[in-house]
């Protein structure tokens, strides 16, 4: 599968737009497991839901017709990263009118078992922006376990990094996120 997917990202990379609809017709599947994955922490009555997610994230995938995509990782990490700003802009439409901070996103489905098992997306988003500022392959291993739903195999061999590394940045990307949302309230 990955070289036919590797084929399909170089035919759209040269505009073969074709090419891009066979590529999400392929990679449907994934998409909607990653977005499955992204919605199980979600309240039951949550107003959008797998499918819809992947069709959002497909029309905003469609538009970047000339990235430089690498291979499947690539293409599922920024598939991963855009239902992520999503569920964001989501959360931030949904809870502009309340006080109670809207939308809560389990992290319990990913190993991450804190204290505090409800995180606010929004504020889930914030604190791995600047995560992702102050150490990009912690954030880049927190995009891909969470919101890629990769395993630490599959994390390594995306990143180039061995698993024990992943393992050490998981672990510490987890400790900074749970005190940088603990220290949001």
């Amino acid at each position: 599968m990955d070289g036919e997917f590797t084929q399909l990202l170089v035919a759209w990379r040269s505009g073969d737009l074709g090419a891009r609809d066979r590529l999400v017709a392929l990679a449907y599947p994934e998409l909607h497991a990653i977005a499955r994955r992204q919605l199980a922490g979600e309240r039951a009555s949550h107003t959008l839901q797998p499918t819809a997610l992947v069709n959002e994230a497909y029309m905003r995938l469609g538009g970047m017709d000339r990235i430089d995509w690498q291979d499947r990782v690539h293409f599922v990490r920024l598939a991963a990263r855009i239902m992520r700003e999503i569920l964001v802009d989501h959360a931030r439409r949904r809870s502009a009118g309340k006080r109670d901070g809207g939308e809560r996103l389990s992290l319990t489905e990913v190993e991450l078992v804190w204290e505090c098992s409800d995180i606010d997306i929004a504020s889930l988003d914030a604190a791995l922006a600047r995560l992702e500022a102050i150490d990009p392959d912690k954030g880049r291993v927190v995009e891909l376990r969470y919101f890629g739903g990769l395993t630490i195999e599959e994390t390594a061999e995306a990143l180039g990094l061995s698993p024990a590394t992943v393992k050490r940045h998981w672990q510490a990307a987890r400790a900074w996120l749970f005190d940088a949302l603990s220290d949001q309230g």
